[in-house]
């Protein structure tokens, strides 16, 4: 079995995958521990999809496209004992697993987020940055990357595939309830930020995955 399961959505065609793929890889060197990816892609021809099979990765179709169907159904498929949701247009700190395990190893987080850095600036995309950080400090929710241990993802049910948008914010809402329940904290990784996709023309799009 795996340490960590990392679930790639792919839905969005024109996202890096590759790039986020590599960056994943450096993670798990750092560690030197099992890591399994598997990658969720639209049904149909997908580039995505030879891409992340060449890569090694486990490739999972989806019909309905929705980023909380694809983490759901990209968690079913895998066999972690630590799951990572990460969208293909973001990439991972090296140190992100080194952290979400020192995290983890004490026993006072449920899981969490990570903090998000664009991969440019702009004065539009600054302004969303700023934006972002000042709802990440309002509700402390963060976002980027969800974490968790499987046993925490199956107890709150996973993503709410009923929540159309800021379906994460929902799932990041209620798993730290759960912490909060069972005695532990809801935290962003700081020290191992995830880099933003900002194509050209598409500062809106950044404003929007900044809360997700």
């Amino acid at each position: 079995m795996a340490r960590f399961s990392v679930v790639v959505s792919a839905l969005d065609e024109q996202a890096d995958l590759d790039r986020s793929l590599r960056a994943i890889g450096r993670a798990a060197q750092a560690i030197h521990t099992a890591t399994e990816v598997v990658v969720v892609v639209r049904s149909g021809e997908s580039p995505h999809a030879r891409l992340a099979a060449a890569a090694g990765a486990d490739v999972v179709t989806i019909e309905r496209p929705s980023v909380a169907v694809a983490r759901n159904a990209g968690a079913r498929a895998s066999t972690g004992q630590i799951i990572v949701t990460i969208n293909a247009d973001r990439v991972m700190s090296p140190v992100a697993f080194a952290e979400i395990e020192r995290l983890l190893a004490t026993g006072c987080y449920i899981g969490g987020g990570a903090i998000q850095h664009p991969e440019r600036h702009s004065l539009a995309i600054d302004l969303a940055l700023v934006l972002s950080k000042l709802t990440t400090y309002l509700n402390g929710l963060g976002g980027g990357m969800y974490w968790c241990r499987r046993d925490d993802f199956d107890a709150i049910g996973g993503f709410d595939e009923r929540v159309t948008t800021i379906d994460d914010l929902d799932f990041a809402r209620r798993l730290r309830d759960y912490g909060l329940r069972t005695g532990r904290k809801f935290v962003n990784l700081r020290q191992a930020p995830v880099t933003t996709a900002c194509r050209r023309g598409s500062v809106d799009r950044y404003a929007y995955a900044s809360s997700r």
